[in-house]
């Protein structure tokens, strides 16, 4: 199996998502119970299905299908969110098997899990269609793979990355509902479902102190001006500037080989 190579851009990630790893695996909105219910639906587990979740953060998918009763693996670049992850599984009572990787080089073998889920990374991906192509290669036939992520509409995309790489700097791009079904059918998979929601948040609770002022001013600019080019429908609130992630479940059946 080829092995990973650290980029400049794994760097990134790893520096950005230590830097937030216990104020990510806090927000409320990762863990909102509507959201979740649709990923645990799009998912479809049953006790004693394996299950991957790859670029699984602090582990609170992964966590919610183990107390499914599915038999779960994680994997992350970043070893502070894996080991928010094990405190998670931890304060759950749940059983987890954790790992520290690369989605690209997913160190599994071939047709090893029912399901292969990956939820809010892809647009932390250089190379999606590499990761999906690892993703579809643990999955057994028959199985299912399942990527969650921010979908901009196709207008709106650009203004959307300029948004987030502000936000983020280990943002790469949010691909387009169009294109992440495109990356599907050009790896043969089957379509299975495609679903959608909003995830609403306050723009000050997740933003670096130093991005605040820059960014701050984009999103009034924006609110301002009624065209909603960052595709995220952000108001004045009282509480400050509010928004909203678009947000697609997209879930694909790999072939069953004769």
């Amino acid at each position: 199996m080829k092995m990973s190579t650290s980029t400049p851009h794994d760097s990134q990630i790893v520096a950005q998502f230590t830097r937030w790893a216990r104020p990510f695996s806090e927000l409320p909105i990762h863990a909102e119970a509507e959201s979740m219910a649709q990923t645990l639906a799009a998912c479809s587990v049953s006790k004693g299905m394996t299950v991957l979740d790859v670029a699984c953060g602090p582990g609170i998918v992964a966590c919610a299908l183990a107390r499914e009763g599915a038999d779960v693996t994680g994997i992350d670049l970043t070893p502070a969110m894996i080991n928010q992850a094990r405190h998670r599984a931890t304060d759950m009572n749940v059983s987890v098997d954790y790992h520290v990787g690369d989605a690209r080089h997913l160190p599994f073998e071939a047709n090893s899990f029912d399901r292969v889920v990956t939820r809010y990374s892809f647009h932390h991906m250089q190379e999606p269609a590499t990761v999906l192509a690892e993703m579809v290669r643990v999955c057994r036939p028959g199985g299912r793979i399942i990527v969650i992520d921010a979908t901009p509409a196709p207008e709106c995309q650009k203004g959307y990355d300029q948004a987030e790489m502000l936000r983020d700097p280990s943002h790469t791009s949010a691909l387009t509902l169009p294109q992440l079904l495109s990356l599907g059918a050009e790896a043969e998979l089957s379509h299975v479902l495609t679903e959608q929601y909003r995830l609403e948040s306050r723009l000050q609770d997740q933003v670096a102190p130093e991005d605040w002022s820059a960014l701050k001013t984009m999103f009034a600019e924006d609110i301002a001006s009624g065209r909603d080019s960052l595709g995220m429908g952000a108001w004045e609130a009282e509480d400050g500037i509010r928004f909203f992630f678009p947000i697609s479940i997209v879930g694909w059946s790999k072939a069953v080989t004769e």
